[in-house]
């Protein structure tokens, strides 16, 4: 297919870097601590200060990496009052039939926010949520697109499972706690269509001459990931698969999953232009971050299994595990000792039982 005129001006922007769309800095400068000029290949990270009394009618602070694509950069950070709930990554496509949103923010209030993102960029019909995977960070706002007629949700199928897990419900509670107005709302969503059955396998659909590719990705980092893939963009939306800006989480999931998704990632898209995470800026290539995930991951793997096999118990090995060369990334000191913790309990699982 020829390259018209507005892909070359979309390769142009691609690669010049992104800079926050005017109206989305016009709607946030009151009330934003930093917000990075850019949101691709940056080390800059955003501190988003979210009120409680905020309308749901105030659109959240949107970069535009091309003409139709838009991306939110959410806060590197845990769930607290300040960000509340706003501590990952969103976007959305606009096509010329309408709207595909990824992923809906960590309450309903940042769902009918998101929703008011997209209103503000036009008036095209949002005619897809598609969900990465069951973390509150991602899913939670999808109580507030469940309200809008004609949507489709799309999501893994371990959604399911996580619904009716125990998890859910200590979540949500601790979220009612800390965030009780923005809460307000929540409800479970089941998506309409499930995406499961053989790894790396995909569920494809087509809106406005855009094909969405979306790839069964294991259980790397939840009940059930997913993987985008815009297929004539060539961009790549990869969730919580690889971290930027921070270090990354493994309480769900599997870690030696995470590593076989990654190298099946590298192989299966060699001509991507551009990789969304759920944390941190998007990345042009080669996307270190996909490879520094992978080395963290292996290194902490390697290490919890010398330990395992030493006969060393779990609390004395995640007691002396460190990375010091982590100590100056975000959240490596929140999430680390959690992250051995979780890795030494697969070891076990590996060597005395030899599964997952």
């Amino acid at each position: 297919m020829p390259i018209t005129e507005n892909r070359y001006r979309y390769r142009r922007l691609f690669f010049a870097g992104v800079t926050l769309a005017l109206s989305g800095l016009l709607t946030v400068s009151a009330w934003a601590d930093r917000l990075p000029a850019q949101a691709v290949d940056t080390s800059e990270t955003p501190d988003i200060a979210v009120r409680a009394s905020d309308p749901d009618s105030k659109p959240l602070p949107y970069y535009s990496l091309a003409p139709d694509i838009y991306f939110l950069y959410g806060n590197i950070a845990e769930v607290d009052r300040r960000n509340r709930g706003f501590n990952g990554n969103a976007g959305f496509v606009v096509t010329r039939e309408g709207v595909v949103v990824i992923d809906s923010l960590g309450t309903p209030k940042l769902g009918r926010r998101l929703i008011a993102t997209v209103r503000k960029v036009t008036d095209k019909p949002i005619r897809y949520l598609i969900l990465t995977h069951n973390h509150p960070d991602h899913s939670y706002g999808a109580a507030a697109f469940r309200r809008l007629p004609g949507i489709t949700i799309v999501g893994h199928a371990g959604t399911l499972e996580y619904l009716d897990s125990p998890n859910l419900p200590a979540s949500v509670a601790f979220r009612r706690r800390t965030l009780t107005q923005d809460m307000k709302g929540f409800k479970g969503v089941e998506p309409d269509i499930l995406v499961g059955g053989e790894i790396h396998g995909h569920y494809d659909f087509t809106l406005g001459g855009k094909t969405f590719a979306v790839y069964n990705a294991d259980h790397h980092h939840s009940f059930g990931d997913l993987v985008i893939y815009q297929v004539e963009d060539r961009v790549l939306w990869i969730s919580d698969l690889a971290f930027n800006n921070r270090a990354t989480f493994m309480g769900d999931g599997h870690s030696g999953a995470a590593l076989e998704t990654m190298d099946w990632l590298r192989k299966t898209f060699p001509d991507a232009r551009l990789m969304i995470p759920g944390h941190g800026s998007a990345q042009t290539p080669p996307f270190p971050m996909v490879e520094r995930t992978y080395s963290y991951i292996k290194r902490l793997r390697d290490e919890m299994r010398n330990a395992v096999e030493a006969g060393q118990d779990l609390e004395s090995a995640v007691r002396q595990s460190d990375f010091p060369d982590w100590h100056g990334t975000p959240l490596y000191h929140e999430n680390h000792k959690k992250n051995a913790n979780f890795v030494y309990r697969e070891m076990e699982q590996e060597i005395y039982f030899g599964g997952n």
